[in-house]
């Protein structure tokens, strides 16, 4: 018994050589990513900053170990911004705000135990790369701005096609000579020069640095080496991590007296935490399809861990979290391989801001957008458009149309357009392959024979009966539903109505495994 058992030394030995060599470095690089998402999305949604971090802190150290996922990684996420923000604002108060994200937990927990997370497996393919493509593409726009060293972008509530609105794109245009900074994008360069060029030497050679980490203290370096070398070259404040002097104190907890006090917190927890789980399932299945190792997550214990990971932030004064996608994607980049990882992102979350503060504030963002547009790149990479074309257009339309529409729109308006469009081709490609129709002559007779295919449902009654009433008089017409497993009532009905008619035009109509229904005329 005792060999079996976690405790075993050998085992420990395992677990702790696996995050030493992959955990380590993965978590430290979601870290890195985390960090400056979660204090933009605060300040989007008009929370405190402390509200993002502490979800951040929460989806590491909790969601991490009462989920299955092996590379999710939990957090504030972009998608909920205009949601979060439109639901403080509507409710008036911070504090009451948090009883909706309390009870949007609670919510989510009650879906896990209804086991409706099964809902993720039914989004295709072609849907869901979309979706990353998607997103790899509004990761490498929103990071162009912090790249190009410009210092007031309002990168983090707009979606994508407000990159190009007149209240932002032109207007910044127009100043771009004053934001646009030389030794800013001299950062971004080279730290894609470490992360691109020393990509295979770190990866088989030098297994334990993280290229991240090179960057980072390249960005940190070049900070204190500009004023040195030339004053002007000197970092602006709003290129660099800001981070509060003393973010403990901005906690704050929700209001339990405003519970019933306004019936609109209840339907704000339901679309947070409506939202929320959609979101989460269907970055679990992007995830998923990520993982080197192809393990799969449990999706009902997702959404339950989700759930108690959205009531600790609303008992804490955190924002609410999901599963997100680009913390994910940047953990299965960097070569995390369990929930230590993530669990790991939480650790250094915590101990950053409770003790090296100022260290973080040394690191300019042009270092941290790079490694996040590295990461977009690989989301989004120009062969997925090339292999997802080869596959057709039953592939190809659904997967580029929900791109199209995530980038216009939202995230889960463009899953669903993705998804309608998939559903369409599904119904079309049933209409082609509803049936088989056979012709011969003999004896100067024409004989037809149409083979059912296997499910015959009322989608197929209208091109069946158009077939139907084409077969010409004074022929043999043998309809085949051997092969059959389902045909709809519908179906039957309409070609007892054909009997008739083929009677009248001396059609002679042989049936085989045909069930002859009663038809009632409606009146």
């Amino acid at each position: 018994m005792q060999s079996n058992s976690i405790l075993h030394p050998k085992r420990l030995h395992y677990h702790y050589v696996v995050w030493l060599r992959h955990d380590l470095p993965a978590g430290l690089t979601v870290f890195l990513v985390a960090l400056p998402l979660c204090l933009g999305i605060a300040l989007a949604s008009g929370a405190p900053p402390f509200a993002g971090i502490l979800s951040g802190i929460i989806g590491g150290l909790v969601v991490s170990f009462v989920s299955g996922s092996a590379l999710g990684v939990s957090g504030p996420a972009a998608g909920l911004t205009t949601v979060v923000g439109a639901s403080i604002i509507g409710l008036g108060d911070y504090r009451t705000f948090l009883l909706a994200v309390l009870l949007a937990g609670a919510f989510q927990v009650l879906l896990g135990l209804l086991k409706l997370g099964t809902v993720a497996n039914y989004f295709p393919s072609a849907v869901i790369k979309g979706m990353l493509a998607a997103i790899g593409i509004i990761l490498i726009s929103k990071q162009l701005p912090m790249a190009l060293g410009y210092d007031q972008p309002d990168f983090w509530t707009d979606g994508f096609m407000g990159l190009f609105s007149s209240n932002q794109f032109y207007r910044n245009l127009a100043n771009f000579y004053h934001h646009f900074s030389l030794p800013v994008l001299f950062i971004t360069l080279s730290s894609l020069g470490i992360l691109v060029f020393l990509a295979d030497v770190a990866k088989h050679k030098a297994k334990w640095l993280p290229l991240p980490l090179v960057v980072v203290a390249l960005g940190i370096g070049l900070y204190w080496l500009y004023p040195v070398l030339q004053p002007n070259y000197a970092l602006k404040s709003t290129q660099m991590v800001q981070i509060p002097a003393n973010i403990f104190s901005q906690m704050t907890f929700p209001d339990f007296s405003r519970m019933w006090s306004d019936t609109r917190i209840f339907k704000d927890a339901f679309t947070i935490g409506l939202l929320a789980s959609l979101e989460t399932l269907l970055c679990a299945e992007a995830i998923d399809k990520l993982d080197p190792l192809k393990r799969k997550t449990p999706v009902n214990r997702e959404l339950l861990a989700q759930g108690v990971g959205n009531m600790l932030c609303g008992l804490l004064g955190a924002l609410p979290m999901t599963a997100v996608i680009v913390r994910g994607a940047a953990n299965v980049n960097a070569g995390g391989r369990t929930r230590l990882s993530s669990f790991t992102h939480g650790v250094l979350l915590l101990l950053a801001v409770a003790s090296i503060p100022f260290v973080l504030s040394m690191i300019p963002l042009a270092s941290l957008a790079a490694i996040l547009m590295l990461t977009g790149y690989n989301l989004t990479k120009p062969s997925l458009y090339r292999q997802m074309f080869t596959l057709g257009w039953n592939q190809f339309l659904p997967f580029i149309i929900t791109v199209v529409v995530v980038l216009a729109t939202d995230l889960l308006e463009g899953v669903a357009i993705g998804l309608f469009i998939s559903i369409y081709f599904i119904i079309r490609n049933n209409f082609n392959a509803e049936y088989q129709i056979e012709q011969h002559r003999s004896l100067d007779t024409e004989h037809f024979v149409i083979r059912l295919n296997s499910m015959v449902t009322f989608l197929n009654k209208v091109n069946l009966q158009n077939t139907l009433y084409k077969i010409p008089p004074y022929s043999v017409l043998t309809i085949d539903g051997s092969g059959s497993r389902f045909i709809d009532y519908d179906v039957l009905e309409m070609i007892s109505e054909f009997e008739k008619q083929a009677h009248e035009k001396h059609i002679e109509l042989i049936r085989i495994n045909i069930e002859r229904v009663t038809v009632t005329n409606a009146h």
